[in-house]
């Protein structure tokens, strides 16, 4: 059986100083762990073919494929504020492009295959867990709905990588729409390349918004559409309570996808602070402060288009320009959570007096310790019978906290033109049963390392393709962690 891989790179037709080559370095011993055969079958690659020994040979990096032009890609970025001039591609190789079934141009990358260019003292690996954590996290927000680049495939190398302790290496191939970032463009804005940063904002309005190539001042265009996806992205990640923990500029992809999975989470207990990343010692990056930093992201980037901006419109006109875009950025995202909040709620159209019935409920959370995804998932059967508010009650501390809200919640429901089982249906449609609880995400790479059982792996992945289901087989992995299996810190894989 033969994979036949039709790359199409345009990356690589950049000048040089965008990129490094780079070569993966061989796996002493590939053993395929996951493999995603309908993400397969989008990319229009044969699951089978994958699954050969030729197909273990390219997702563990030790066979170079015809028409693969491996990269490592240069980019800078903010890294808790702090601006590093040149971070790239240190553990992560791109190994082309691809037309899916769609018509969209994907990239294919492995992570964790190895040194580059830029892995200055790193080793370039990838340890098991981090890998299945990417993984498990990236699907599961493809199930939820939320933009993020994909998972292809998992391989152990055989080989063992050294952080805290040994641990079984592994590579991940990632499947991202582009992986161009808000770093991509610090870099060369860094250096003064002017040039740089015009083929740079033509490579990314040629593929992923053309729309902008007709505008009077296609990079302000260019802005403005990065921006109002940030703005849908970001609201997303809120409603379903992602916490990404290294919101770095190097780690935004111009895409809009969600990118780099490594110290992430979701919140149990429902609280804006959360903060879970061990190296988030400031809280920079917790659940409640997202917005505020991909507004700080975006400005980072709209300083690397200026120059690509004033002389189309002069100096002070451009600054304008700019800031109506970041300004308008804090009311798009505030009206796409508003509306993702009101979906949850069973809200078909917003009203006077929404605003406060949302931020009742979301106190009543935060006070009474209330699991953020089972309250919203127990709310929706409380649309149709009252025998279901005690469930509901079960997640709060004190059921004071929540009743006399739920009687002004049905109050405004009641008003609605659509029946309340019409309304469960749709909150049910929304609100998930299931996400990738930390607890359960430790408890799977644990049988993998520990005992090379990737059973649990493969079980909850199972589960979390179906989030919005009821899963009677499943309850435990819908319910939050008890006290003694709470993870307090997540880690980042370098």
């Amino acid at each position: 059986m033969t994979l036949s891989v039709a790359f199409d790179n345009t990356y690589v037709r950049l000048p040089d100083r965008f990129f490094a080559p780079a070569i993966p370095e061989p796996a002493v011993s590939p053993r395929l762990v996951a493999l995603n055969r309908p993400l397969a079958q989008e990319l229009m690659l044969d699951p089978d073919a994958l699954q050969s020994e030729q197909g273990l040979a390219m997702l563990s990096g030790n066979q170079i494929f015809e028409g693969s032009e491996p990269i490592a890609m240069a980019y800078a970025g903010h890294q808790f504020g702090n601006f590093v001039p040149q971070l790239g591609d240190g553990r992560a190789i791109l190994l082309g492009e691809i037309i899916d079934r769609n018509g969209k141009r994907r990239d294919i990358q492995l992570k964790g295959a190895g040194r580059t260019a830029f892995s200055r003292r790193g080793d370039g690996r990838a340890a098991l867990g981090p890998v299945l954590r990417e993984y498990i996290v990236s699907e599961a927000m493809a199930a939820l709905g939320v933009p993020t680049t994909r998972a292809l495939a998992a391989v152990l190398t055989g080989s063992s990588v050294y952080r805290e302790r040994v641990l079984p290496g592994a590579v991940i191939t990632r499947v991202a729409l582009s992986h161009v970032r808000v770093g991509t463009f610090q870099y060369f804005a860094a250096r003064k390349d002017t040039e740089a940063l015009g083929l740079l904002a033509d490579h990314v309005i040629a593929r992923l918004y053309p729309e902008a190539a007709s505008e009077a001042v296609p990079a302000l265009a260019l802005f403005k559409a990065i921006a109002t996806r940030q703005a849908d992205l970001i609201a997303r990640w809120i409603n379903v309570g992602f916490i990404h923990g290294v919101m770095n500029t190097d780690n935004m992809a111009i895409s809009g996808e969600t990118i780099d999975y490594g110290p992430c989470a979701f919140m149990d207990a429902y609280d804006p602070s959360m903060v879970l990343s061990s190296i988030d010692q400031g809280g920079r990056y917790a659940y409640g402060n997202q917005p505020r930093i991909a507004q700080w992201n975006l400005a980072r980037l709209a300083e690397c288009l200026l120059p690509l901006i004033v002389p189309a419109l002069g100096e002070k006109p451009a600054m304008d320009a700019v800031m109506e875009i970041l300004n308008d950025y804090s009311s798009t995202f505030e009206q796409c959570y508003q509306n993702g909040l009101g979906e949850k709620l069973g809200l078909t159209e917003a009203q006077e007096g929404d605003l406060d019935l949302v931020k009742v409920w979301l106190e009543a959370m935060r006070t009474g310790n209330a699991d953020f995804t089972l309250a919203f998932r127990r709310l929706a059967d409380c649309a149709v019978a009252s025998d279901a508010d005690g469930a509901l009650f079960d997640l709060f501390e004190s059921r004071d906290a929540i009743a006399p809200w739920l009687d002004t919640w049905r109050h405004r429901l009641a008003g609605q033109q659509r029946s309340a089982e019409e309304t469960r249906r749709a909150m049910r449609r929304i609100n998930p049963a299931f996400i990738p609880r930390n607890h359960l995400l430790e408890e799977i790479i644990e049988a993998a390392i520990e005992r090379d059982d990737f059973a649990p792996f493969d079980r909850l992945h199972q589960i979390l393709s179906r989030p919005f289901e009821d899963q009677p087989d499943a309850e435990r992995q819908a319910m939050p962690p008890k006290p003694h299996e709470r993870v307090m810190a997540t880690f980042c894989g370098t």
